[in-house]
């Protein structure tokens, strides 16, 4: 049977190592782990950026930041960009959002093309070629949006019930506190867990696979959570005790004298200097774990109405996440920096193709980017692989056992202008970035403003505790992968205007047009 929809689903903030099918010794996730059976689990997976805006817009687009160009959080798609949506165009179907894709239009270009809000087009790049089933970014107050209306009508009779309920702690003394602040997270949410973000979302998910029917569709269920805040509904709160938490990973080396100087700017943000403290660690951790539950819990329901549906014969399902959490690891908050705790993510991919039997249940080690998942839902769906656009491959080879050769490294970047860490260091606003090239062995990372690059060797400091960027006995080893880095960096797809066939039509073709230089 052939593949008709496609069901990808995102995770907020989710480390590759916070599942039981990744080693977690602790961890719940039955339905993602049984997910991981039916399909493969790439466990080397890495995002372009680790940040949630760049990082969505690579996945969406296929194409590595430094090509995209939307660097940093609210920095807007620019028009020009083509994402899955604008693929899809001609296959019967449309790209629907289901919660979160952190999209920003470019209102500059599209003021250039004269589009107001009453243009079709303009309503559609403002999405990025989405179509909201309910567009749901959380993380911030949004007392007008559907979910606010929903929760109203369940009874939370407020002006903004996501701060006064979904964000909000009670104690057990009937105190409410808000979970902006991490002590207070120990508590419960006040809002029931069946009214919570990640079972609203899945609620909107299933009622339109329902709806469908029979008709095909492609789907982007996309969570907010376990992204902070990190405030959890009841039973999940307190679902895991510290004797069930990951120890935190830092090494004295990563703060001495000789650290970079960057990381050393990042770890004095005000979220590290709190994830430095035992204190807040041992509240945090134990939450993040139960909303990783939580999410799983609901991704039962999803994958049990794929079951009645018997959507499971031609549906293709992508779970992954835009990047990882530090929790205090490498003296760290957030995220950002280029740790594997934050660029390397969960990746299960579902093929229901028959060629794929063989490869069921199996834990795949090359290396997977994010940009990955455009080309491998064009090629499920029989679209055109737009190879002048797009800078990732299709997954489908590994699935079906027909792949040969495969990269070798991954690649990831940061526009760091926007952060406080920039001030402290005496940089004025302008081009302050940094580009990661990794392969299974090394870790090589060139900063611009003149920073020195960083050099880690994975194969005997898998923590990344030990730079050796300034030894000079792996200075050989740096000018290697800056001649890498600098060899990817030539290979990026500039001219998209064009495709590869038309450029080919254009070749050699000047006197066909009627010009005639250079003839004797």
């Amino acid at each position: 049977m052939a593949i008709k929809n496609v069901l990808f689903i995102m995770a907020d903030q989710l480390r590759w190592d916070y599942l039981g099918c990744a080693g977690h010794p602790h961890l719940h996730t039955p339905n993602l782990d049984a997910l991981a059976k039916r399909g493969v689990r790439f466990a080397n997976s890495f995002v372009q950026s680790g940040i949630c805006g760049p990082s969505r817009m690579s996945y969406y687009t296929g194409r590595y930041v430094s090509s995209h160009g939307a660097t940093h959080n609210r920095v807007p798609l620019s028009v020009g960009e083509v994402t899955l949506g604008w693929h899809l165009r001609n296959s019967g179907r449309a790209l629907t959002l289901c919660g979160k894709t952190h999209v920003m239009p470019d209102a500059h270009g599209m003021q250039r093309l004269k589009l107001d809000g009453a243009n079709d087009l303009k309503v559609l790049l403002d999405e990025g070629w989405f179509q909201p089933i309910d567009r749901y970014d959380g993380h911030h107050a949004e007392p007008n949006g559907a979910y606010a209306e929903w929760l109203r009508a369940q009874g939370y009779n407020s002006r903004d019930p996501w701060t006064d309920y979904v964000i909000s702690t009670e104690a057990p003394d009937g105190s409410v506190h808000s979970g902006w602040k991490m002590r207070n997270v120990k508590w419960p949410a006040r809002v029931a867990e069946a009214h919570s973000e990640t079972a609203y979302t899945t609620n909107r998910a299933i009622e339109f696979i329902r709806a469908r029917g029979e008709q095909p569709w492609v789907m982007h269920l996309s969570y907010v959570k376990p992204h902070w805040p990190y405030v959890a509904p009841a039973p999940y709160h307190n679902m895991y005790g510290l004797d069930q938490c990951l120890p935190v990973k830092r090494h004295p080396a990563e703060r001495d004298a000789n650290a970079h100087p960057v990381q050393r700017a990042f770890q004095d943000e005000e979220v590290a200097l709190n994830f430095v403290a035992e204190e807040c660690q041992d509240t945090v951790k134990p939450v993040y774990q139960g909303l990783i539950t939580q999410l799983d819990t609901h991704l039962g329901r999803v994958f049990a109405e794929l079951e009645r549906q018997g959507r499971w014969q031609d549906t293709l399902v992508i779970f992954t996440a835009d990047h990882g959490d530090y929790l205090g690891d490498h003296w760290l908050g957030e995220k950002e920096l280029f740790h594997d705790c934050i660029q390397r993510v969960p990746f299960i991919l579902y093929d229901p193709s028959t060629a794929a039997d063989a490869t069921r249940g199996s834990t795949d080690n090359r290396l997977v980017e994010a940009i990955d998942v455009v080309p491998t839902i064009l090629e499920a769906l029989g679209q055109d692989a737009a190879p002048h656009l797009l800078e990732g491959r299709s997954l489908l080879g590994a699935t079906r056992g027909t792949a040969t050769a495969w990269r070798d490294a991954v690649f990831s970047e940061l526009d760091w202008t926007f952060r406080g860490a920039r001030r402290r260091l005496g940089e004025p606003t302008g081009h302050h970035h940094a580009w990661m090239v990794r392969t299974a062995q090394w870790k090589y990372i060139h900063w611009s403003s003149g920073y020195r690059a960083q050099l880690f060797n994975l194969a005997e400091d898998p923590d990344e505790f030990h730079d050796l960027g300034t030894d000079p006995a792996h200075h050989a080893t740096c000018e290697a992968m800056r001649e890498r880095l600098l060899a990817w960096f030539t290979t990026l797809k500039r001219r998209t205007t064009i495709s590869w066939a038309e450029a080919e039509l254009r070749t050699d073709s000047y006197k066909k047009a009627g010009v005639f230089f250079g003839e004797w």
